[in-house]
């Protein structure tokens, strides 16, 4: 026991002075600091499945496009692109000036990124071997003879062929899964590419202890500018891992952290006022930046009645779901239990944020419990009698909400059961179609609404698809498929808006909120910015 216990004081003793004599390297520098309490899993591009591998991989990799802070598509290590009439072939022409990171599997040089090394990248996402959980952006590409379709005329030309016409197709390539990687690392690293990254992004890797810090270094010949300045402006950058947000948050506000993304119930009252304004006495210590964020929270229904759960489940009633719909006070769940960070969802299932999200066009339900009562009459349960008990599926995170919403319901003669699950579990559940009510959220994987009405389009049953309620609707369905051949982006927005009010009609889903970025960083740092996916993009942050 002796022996376990001294080996464990050496590893501690190693780490420590490991990071340690990586920070004193870094003495007098421009370092951007952050914590990652959820921890980073993978820094493979491959691998970007979840915010906190999205923002560190952004750090070190490139794609061909990029978003900018409202969601347009830029140029990145592609210059310029053409888009055929049929709206199927997709021409990228690169720039010559995009290097990879020195590297021992480039014998300690670099080389030049050419567009055959975006036919491997993207050939390895769609590779049934490595498991990608990004394969399915590609499955609007055309194969021939088993090949995806990705090509390279020659080094300055990368061709991507779909099968069918995909208008928001460009956005899903501003992924961090699109990102470039080099075809050596993977020769050299295998399946250890995860933590020996090499990219061409504004940083490089430096070292990672995975669960106690990771750090990366300024990128030297970076390809991008601002101006007559070359990017990035920072140093470095240093995550730490700090599992309790409590503790996380006081070493941000002793300033030992630059940087806070989003807010914990442990310090919500102490940061924010009751309106969501940032406390008082932090105004000179730090800033807040916030903006809507594509996140939908709601409450999903299981709609499909050939299930046993759902036969004789009142929620089966469309008149029932509306009823709940309007049975309680999204305004005042809002102001009381989120210091009014996020949106009430008056509208539909798209969130706020969405060039097509308009409320004179899409309505939704408010708090009108006299409206609830007569749908409940309507069905054939007069002040809820003889409906028996609706279960809500969730986890802890959500239970306060939950127990909101059983509370207001009470109220209207409707018995509310809460079943509070591990998240893991909750998430079987939904997929094997178990749970009738359930706790849901929606973060836009790339700007295009049609991200959110992809839900309810039948043929995208779970667990096949993301159509978690198992929502069956024709029409709905026809103007699904007609959005998807109309490149005009205002028409395109039409269907969407139609939609949109179809899913509030029929109630597969009880929209909650529409969530909010919400940003703190120490008064010394500029230039950090914010944008509706709420990815971290450091390479044009400046630390005074």
């Amino acid at each position: 026991m002796q022996r376990y216990i001294n080996i464990v004081l050496i590893f501690i003793v190693l780490i420590t002075f490991s990071c340690t004599q990586s920070s004193d390297d870094l003495k007098g520098k421009k370092i951007f600091k952050y914590n990652e309490s959820v921890g980073i899993t993978s820094l493979d591009p491959a691998f970007a499945k979840d915010l906190a591998n999205m923002c560190a991989v952004n750090q070190l990799f490139n794609g061909l496009v990029q978003l900018d802070n409202n969601l347009k598509v830029l140029p990145c290590i592609a210059n310029s692109w053409t888009i055929s009439k049929d709206g199927l072939i997709y021409t990228f022409k690169l720039r010559k000036d995009v290097y990879f990171h020195k590297s021992i599997v480039f014998k300690d040089s670099t080389r030049r990124v050419i567009a055959s090394d975006f036919v491997y990248s993207l050939n390895r996402i769609v590779d049934e071997k490595i498991a990608s959980p990004g394969t399915w952006i590609f499955q609007n590409v055309k194969i021939t003879n088993g090949k995806y379709c990705f090509a390279a005329p020659d080094d300055s030309t990368f061709v991507i062929e779909l099968k069918k016409k995909f208008p928001p197709f460009l956005g899903l390539l501003t992924m961090q899964y699109c990102s470039v990687i080099p075809h050596e690392a993977i020769k050299t690293y295998g399946r250890d590419f995860r933590k020996n990254p090499v990219g061409t992004g504004a940083f490089k890797f430096k070292m990672w202890k995975e669960g106690v810090k990771l750090v990366m270094l300024k990128n030297e010949n970076y390809f991008e500018w601002d101006g007559n300045n070359h990017l990035p402006y920072l140093d470095a950058i240093a995550v730490t891992f700090i599992v309790d947000k409590q503790s996380a948050f006081l070493e941000f506000v002793k300033g030992n952290i630059d940087y806070m993304s989003g807010i914990d119930a442990s310090y919500k009252d102490e940061l924010l006022t009751v309106n969501g304004h940032l406390n008082p006495k932090y105004n000179n210590k730090f800033k807040m930046i916030t903006q809507p964020y594509l996140n939908t929270e709601y409450l999903g229904i299981l709609m499909d009645t050939t299930k046993d759960v759902i036969k004789n489940n009142p929620v089966r009633i469309k008149e029932v779901r509306q009823a709940i719909n309007y049975g309680f006070d999204k305004i005042k769940m809002m102001r009381y239990l989120r210091n009014n960070i996020g949106t009430p969802a008056l509208s539909g299932f798209i969130p706020k944020g969405f060039q097509c999200f308009d409320t004179t066009k899409v309505k939704g339900y408010n708090y009108d419990p006299d409206k609830a009562r007569k749908l409940l009459a309507k069905a054939g349960y007069p002040n809820g009698k003889g409906l028996g008990e609706i279960t809500i599926s969730t986890t802890a995170s959500y239970l306060d909400l939950c127990k909101y919403i059983q509370n207001q319901l009470n109220e209207l003669g409707l018995k509310v059961k809460i079943d509070v699950n591990q998240p893991a579990t909750l998430l079987e559940l939904i997929a094997q179609s178990k749970a009738t009510l359930f706790r849901g959220s929606w973060i836009a994987d790339y700007p295009d609404a049609e991200n959110y009405l992809s839900l309810f389009y039948s043929p995208n049953y779970c667990p096949i698809g993301p159509n978690y309620t198992h929502f069956k609707n024709n029409t709905y369905d026809n103007l699904y498929e007609l959005s998807q051949n109309e490149i005009n982006d205002s028409i395109r927005n039409t269907y969407y808006n139609k939609m949109d009010q179809l899913i509030m009609d029929e109630a597969p889903v009880i929209v909650l909120y529409y969530d909010q970025v919400l940003r703190f960083v120490q008064n010394n740092i500029d230039n950090i910015g914010s944008n509706p996916m709420n990815l971290l993009t450091l390479k044009s942050v400046r630390k005074l």
